[in-house]
């Protein structure tokens, strides 16, 4: 027989609970996406700082919220030694955080729910189509259940190719470990890696570089895009999206003329003596990884100034919508360059693939790049404002590149570094651990967060002109 103290504490979970589902059903989906990573970032700090995730001593509970925050939002920033510093228990709970980061918490939970036969909530299907798609689909719960299998596909086999490969190296379990952490890693664009040089020793590996940067095109590609080609190749869906052939295009153009570019900025500088087969590799190696990864092969401070900016503006542009990647999306460096485009031959309309762009969807890209301007803007000018001396008449004022690299590859989830970030004081590591999760969550996500309650009581007043331009 229960006691009156048993039925008060059964009473009181029962009443939190009801609490809980109250305030979760008063939250927007925007508000729950942004606040289901928040709760695995905190999560992951606390593993990280516990004495079984260090090798020695244990993190500082900055380092530990830096390196849960990056790995969440798969950047592969890193203040560490992760292959020397964390445990292998501590790189186990890292591949579970960029696992996690990668697909989302709610992906996670809502194939759980599915899988014990529950369907999903209107809210549910609101927070996973503004995380996967562009447009709401009816065959929601199909692409959700193709979403976990191609990951798993994709990890699998890049495990499987990347083990064989690291048996000539390592001792097979070691060699399968590692396997597991870089494919996983290169995936989900994180750009953690278990080797203090990154992948700088396999510059010239052909089986390396080839399965690193399918798996990390294939991870930014998003998984909307997948679906859609296996559709066309496998199922009954006649013609690619708009969004599917746009983003296909973007990636490409980035890709090759981002190769084309590193060569022509670094043959005579880092490229200079090595043979043919690394300056190749190189090359498209790193026009893939600054818009989503951040593995490099090459050391990233010795690069030229030229390369530098390219680097700087490819991470901006980051990987695809619905993706594991962070940045302002190819697909919105494709609109802007047609809405440029379409004003320079005096259209009002932007046409593609022989369809009319919608003006909302026009002002929604110009508003995430403005976002994401001064969010940046402000992110450096803290990292000026805390560095040593303020700023003042010492060396570090000559930090403004290296500030400004770091800052978009926290905003862009990509992770490369121009050896910058261990140095880095606790106020700037705060600033980039920001940085990275408005990266990860999306910009104009974030804003229209934190601002909803206003526009719900929005209203217009007449218009008048300005002079502008």
């Amino acid at each position: 027989m229960n006691s009156p103290a048993t039925r008060t504490r059964a009473q009181k979970r029962t009443t939190d609970l009801h609490l809980g589902l109250s305030v979760a059903r008063h939250l927007s989906p925007e508000r729950i996406f942004i606040l289901s990573f928040a709760a695995v970032i905190l999560a992951g700090a606390v593993l990280l700082w516990l004495p079984f995730s260090a090798a020695q001593r244990p993190l500082p509970w900055i380092d530990a919220l830096f390196q849960s925050a990056s790995a969440v939002c798969v950047t592969g920033l890193a203040t560490i030694d992760v292959g020397r510093d964390l445990s292998r228990g501590g790189q186990v709970v890292l591949i579970a955080l960029f696992q996690v980061g990668g697909l989302g918490i709610l992906t996670f939970s809502t194939i759980f729910f599915m899988l014990l036969g529950r369907g999903l909530a209107s809210k549910e299907q609101d927070i996973i189509q503004s995380a996967f798609l562009y447009a709401p689909r009816r065959d929601l719960a199909s692409v959700l259940k193709f979403v976990i299998f191609s990951t798993l596909m994709y990890e699998c086999a890049g495990t499987v190719v990347l083990w064989l490969r690291f048996c000539r190296d390592f001792p097979p379990a070691e060699a399968l470990y590692i396997a597991v952490f870089h494919a996983v890693s290169a995936f989900n664009n994180c750009g953690f890696s278990l080797f203090s040089d990154n992948l700088v020793a396999y510059q010239g590996d052909l089986v390396v570089n080839a399965v690193m940067m399918g798996l990390i095109v294939a991870g930014g590609l998003g998984f909307i895009v997948h679906y859609e080609l296996h559709m066309r190749i496998f199922g009954s869906q006649r013609r690619l999206s708009v969004h599917t052939r746009l983003v296909l295009i973007v990636t490409a153009i980035l890709i090759g003329g981002g190769a084309l570019l590193f060569y022509v900025f670094e043959r005579h500088a880092t490229l200079a003596g090595l043979p043919w087969q690394n300056q190749v590799l190189a090359s498209l190696f790193q026009s893939i990884t600054p818009r989503t990864a951040g593995f490099n092969t090459v050391d990233i401070g010795r690069l030229t100034n030229e390369t530098i900016l390219m680097m700087i503006l490819m991470m901006f542009v980051g990987a695809s919508p619905g993706s594991t990647g962070g940045g302002v999306k190819t697909t919105s460096a494709g609109i802007l360059f047609l809405l440029m485009w379409s004003r320079l031959r005096g259209r009002e309309d932007v046409h593609v693939f022989n369809r009319t762009i919608p003006r909302e969807l026009l002002n929604r890209t110009l508003s995430i790049i403005l976002i994401s301007t001064l969010w940046i803007f402000l992110v450096v000018s803290i990292l000026l404002l805390t560095a040593p001396n303020g700023g003042g008449p010492t060396e570090s004022r000559h930090l403004f590149v290296e500030y400004l690299f770091e800052t978009v590859s926290a905003f862009g989830t990509v992770g490369l570094s121009m050896n910058l970030t261990p140095d880095l004081s606790p106020v700037q590591k705060l600033a980039l651990v920001f940085m990275m999760f408005a990266g990860r969550v999306g910009p104009l996500t974030l804003a229209f967060s934190l601002a909803r309650s206003t526009l719900k009581h929005s209203f217009a007043y007449a218009e008048e002109g300005v002079m502008v331009g």
